[in-house]
């Protein structure tokens, strides 16, 4: 919301400008002469109200001040027209609205009637009917209008708080006044608001729901009766709306439109800026994007909190509770965002994660797919936190509280576990050496022999039980055409938590490309590592290669070649020994001759020693007595 409101006030010589400005300050009308132009004044913020400081600018309207008058009306943020009688009424439509827009200004205009004192009370509708409704339906910039009489003291603080409000709170984004309609842009924003307020998803805001959005936009609870007034004029505005389950999204549509209609779209601001929409109707940026320091080697997961709230929004939208979701439900769900994150619509989501028979996404794959977006993208994971509604323990926690950082891993060597539940495994090889197919048997697809190059980096993500039943989410990527790039790419290198050498056994050239690819990328000296010998049901053949693998992988004091095979109920044991490797990276090092260790002979000695001294100082003791 705007914090600082600049009313310029002009009009016709004579129409109460001045004395419209010196009747707000002094609270009394100055019936003496005062100055043609006054200064400007500016006005602080009001102690309990709104924070907004607001400057009001008099203008003269001859034509020899006709350049300071240019500039202060660019300068202004509301226009109050005024005039008084009805020369200065039709000069409204022939001269001021024009010149405005010859301007180019964009601002709201507050038209006012002033010297009401002199044509009485009888005919304020009739003024408002003949004179002013005309006007606003020829120019749209005109936000409101309004009769004040500076003399009497009449309306005089409201044309200054219309002036406000026509700022602070417009009418312009929110309402057509030509079509009666709200904007796309505030339907929009609405609907979201109704989603996210809907928490049971059955498309009515019950009792229940109705009280928390109240207490959530407006800070307090709704009074006794005042739900029933709210779905009493509901159903009168538009009968065919049935309210006996609660409001539905036409109804809380229809009940903001009337607010809209009567001048109170004050109402619908408050609603829509405790959602955290900005005046352009659009999101805040500190909303969608909270400030998140990930330290150097630190990786960023779900915390509890994150991974309950995924898991309750699968729950609600699996409305046919058959352990999936179906594209309709999948649109439901993300009604409220821009859609699928790019990078799940690049990774053909959902074939990146764990599907059931039918294709559809299921609880599992669900959370491995999030898993892996907040590792790889954090950002994302924030955006679509807000989006979706995400609220904290604390009503004050932003999205952040949805994720955690992990500690930084520094040292890869140091023997232990790392701090991390989620881990990426590059898996490197030549072509057609059944990288593609592994991805597949990770995610429990079946095996298909056809070959399919892979072009574009592919990712697969699961989750995989560690021992003592700990389980965490392992993402294996084969880079495809892309490879070179993202091995010369150091902070992709430092992303990755272990390198899965994958050669087929059975092609006699397959091996080499290993022993290559570690010639030409000797950075990869410095991940933990595991070799893999894939189709090990067909018949194992001898490498093109100057040492065969388990003799390569001896003299690099690493462990043989896991041998492998898709069609093997076994391949799950590979899948763990990735994320064993991967939590516990210093055993996926080459081995080192480690010295012998002494401890226990330093404590026998030390042991004897004492026992030893103990021994001579009773014998000294003994001895002397005698």
């Amino acid at each position: 919301m705007a914090t600082a409101v600049r009313i310029c006030i002009c009009g016709d010589e004579g129409t109460g400008k001045s004395s419209l400005i010196a009747t707000f300050v002094k609270d009394t009308f100055v019936s003496n002469k005062i100055q043609a132009v006054l200064p400007q004044i500016t006005i602080p913020p009001t102690p309990g109200h709104e924070n907004v400081t607001t400057t009001l600018v008099d203008t003269s309207a001859r034509p020899q001040d006709r350049t300071t008058l240019r500039r202060e009306i660019r300068k202004c943020t509301v226009i109050m027209l005024v005039y008084s009688d009805h020369y200065s009424y039709e000069r409204v439509a022939l001269f001021w609205m024009p010149y405005f827009r010859s301007l180019g200004v964009n601002v709201p205009v507050v038209l006012c009637a002033n010297k009401s004192d002199l044509t009485g009370d009888g005919n304020t509708a009739q003024v408002l009917e003949e004179e002013m409704l005309p006007v606003m339906a020829e120019f749209r910039e005109i936000d409101s209008c309004i009769r004040t009489s500076a003399k009497e003291g009449r309306n005089v603080v409201e044309v200054f708080w219309l002036c406000q409000k026509a700022v602070t709170h417009p009418i312009a984004p929110l309402y057509d006044h030509k079509e009666s309609q709200l904007k796309p842009a505030c339907v929009d924003a609405l609907r979201r608001v109704f989603y996210l307020c809907d928490r049971d998803q059955d498309g009515y805001l019950n009792d229940k729901e109705m009280h928390d959005f109240q207490a959530k936009s407006f800070d307090k609870p709704l009074l006794p009766g005042e739900l029933e007034n709210i779905k009493a004029v509901v159903s009168k505005a538009v009968p065919a709306c049935d309210i006996s389950k609660g409001l539905d999204l036409q109804c809380f549509l229809q009940l903001n439109k009337l607010y809209a209609e009567k001048g109170r779209h004050e109402t619908i601001w408050i609603i829509l800026r405790k959602h955290h929409y900005t005046d352009s109707l659009s999101l805040e940026d500190g909303f969608l994007q909270p400030k998140l320091d990930v330290p150097e080697y630190a990786s960023t997961e779900l915390s509890p909190a994150g991974y309950r709230f995924f898991m309750d929004l699968f729950l609600i939208f699996d409305k046919d509770n058959d352990g999936g979701l179906n594209d309709q439900e999948l649109a439901a769900l993300f009604a409220p965002t821009p859609g699928l994150p790019p990078s799940w619509v690049e990774t053909s989501f959902p074939s990146s994660t764990v599907r059931n028979e039918a294709g559809h996404i299921t609880l599992q794959g669900w959370l491995a797919q999030w898993s892996m977006t907040t590792f790889l993208e954090p950002k994302t994971t924030l955006e679509y936190l807000a989006y979706l509604g995400f609220e904290g323990p604390n009503a004050r926690d932003s999205t952040t509280a949805a994720l955690k950082i992990t500690k930084p891993r520094k040292r890869r060597r140091r023997p232990g576990r790392v701090d991390r539940n989620v881990v990426l495994c590059y898996i490197l090889g030549s072509s057609a050496s059944g990288k593609s197919t592994l991805l597949n048997a990770f995610l429990n697809r079946p095996f298909d022999a056809l070959y399919h190059p892979t072009i574009k980096p592919r990712r697969a993500v699961n989750s995989v039980e560690l021992g003592g039943g700990k389980q965490c989410y392992l993402i294996l990527e084969e880079l495809g055409e892309l490879e070179p790039a993202i091995l010369e790419n150091q902070a992709k290198l430092d992303a990755c938590d272990l390198i899965c050498y994958a050669y087929d056994s059975s092609d006699p050239d397959s091996f080499s490309h290993i022993v290559e690819l570690r010639k030409r990328y000797p950075q990869l000296d410095e991940l933990p590592a595991i070799y893999t010998a894939l189709k090990a049901d067909c018949d194992k053949t001898t490498q093109r290669s100057e040492l065969q693998p388990d003799a390569y992988t001896a003299a690099l004091n690493m462990s043989a070649p896991l041998h492998v095979s898709v069609t093997w109920h076994s391949i799950s044991e590979l899948f763990v020994a990735l994320a064993e490797a991967a939590t516990n990276p210093s055993t996926a090092f080459p081995k080192t001759e480690e010295a012998p260790d002494r401890t226990s002979l330093y404590m026998a000695l030390g042991a004897t020693t004492c026992a030893a001294l103990a021994a001579f100082m009773i014998w000294r003791r003994s001895t002397s007595s005698m």
